[in-house]
């Protein structure tokens, strides 16, 4: 049986010289310049001519583009980190074709991550250095933890945050990672505004609020809580039930927007599916139609309108509800209803009038 080590990336501060900075520098603008320019050729390519173009295409062009006196300087860079950013553009476009992002947008000098990807070919990893190509000398990095025993990087991507702090990520093989043992445990996870989630066992997990209490370290203090979140509920449960969440559309509420966007909701998901799937644990979404909120756990009755501010709601049938938590368990019922039968199958529900509701709404398992 063939052994699958999961790929990790290992993240690290460094400081580069004066003239590694000016490189990277250089690199940063060659390739947010290359992937407007690539964006550009294929927007006007379909809206003009209906016609879709390629990474391949767009690899020619890098080249011509190179030639002209204009772009010139982009050949004084690392092509590899440019090719990267073509590729990266038509992964942008398969996940736009396959309807499930937005049309890809132009990168800004000001507001874009400022990074460059490097592969194998353009950067030598030697006894624990690392340097990259049209440099001579080795990053200085803070090794903060050690790679895995002779672990090889197959990817490195450099990047400089807002504050200016230089960061180097390598993607390695971590042989350290194997699936947990089966615990049979599961838990709905409803996510929220006053509580960041609230778990189907009652807990209520509170939202740290980073972006009112310190503006300068916010991805830092809230990608450390989301971290240790994620992994908690991942080795304690086999089986972890969340909503399906549209955050985007969720941010166009004006009066909510900022408190969606510090509860990180999209950042916890994506880190909860990737734990899962290097532990051998299962995440299961629920279709965001589900009226998680108000259906009783209890009886299955639907109730009507129930606005944000209602916190606490009592059923016909007596039974008196903590809005988030009958959400988180309503939302954990039906996932578990998918897990067993399948796609599209959840608890029995009805409506005020006590009749079965009849739309079927449809749940999907994560890969």
């Amino acid at each position: 049986m063939e052994v699958t080590h999961v790929k990790r990336a290992f993240k690290y501060r460094f400081h580069p010289t004066d003239a590694q900075a000016a490189e990277l520098s250089r690199t940063f603008g060659c390739v947010r310049k290359v992937y407007n320019l690539a964006l550009t050729a294929r927007t006007e390519a379909w809206t003009l001519r209906q016609e879709r173009v390629n990474y391949n295409a767009t690899s020619a062009m890098l080249t011509a583009w190179k030639r002209t006196e204009e772009l010139a300087y982009l050949g004084d860079v690392s092509s590899v980190p440019l090719q990267q950013a073509l590729r990266h553009l038509q992964t942008a476009f398969t996940h736009f074709f396959a309807k499930r992002a937005k049309y890809p947008r132009f990168k800004s000098r000001k507001k874009s991550r400022k990074s460059a990807e490097y592969t194998t070919s353009a950067f030598r990893f030697r006894d624990g250095k690392l340097t990259l190509a049209k440099m001579a000398e080795p990053l200085d990095i803070v090794c903060s933890r050690p790679l895995p025993r002779g672990a090889q990087p197959s990817t490195v991507t450099v990047s400089q945050d807002a504050a200016g702090r230089w960061y180097v990520s390598l993607l390695c093989e971590d042989p350290g990672i194997k699936p947990l043992p089966d615990n049979g445990k599961a838990v709905g996870v409803d996510a929220g505004l006053e509580h960041l989630l609230t778990l189907s066992t009652g807990e209520k997990i509170s939202n740290p609020r980073h972006e009112r209490r310190d503006r300068a370290r916010i991805a830092d203090r809230r990608r450390d809580h989301l971290h240790k979140l994620t992994t908690r509920l991942v080795r304690e449960n086999q089986t972890i039930v969340i909503e399906d969440l549209t955050v985007r559309n969720l941010l166009k509420n004006g009066h909510l927007a900022r408190a969606i966007s510090d509860a990180a909701w999209s950042e916890f998901r994506s880190m909860l599916e990737y734990k899962a799937a290097w532990y051998g644990r299962e995440v299961i979404a629920v279709d965001r139609w589900f009226p998680s909120s108000k259906l009783c756990s209890n009886c299955g009755r639907v109730q009507g309108k129930m606005p944000l501010h209602v916190r606490t709601w009592t059923c016909d049938c007596g039974v008196t509800h903590d809005r988030d938590v009958n959400a988180a368990r309503n939302t954990l019922a039906a996932g578990l209803a998918v897990s067993a039968c399948g796609a599209g199958v959840r608890p029995q529900r009805s409506t005020p009038g006590g009749q079965p509701a009849t739309k079927q709404e449809p749940l999907r398992r994560e890969p």
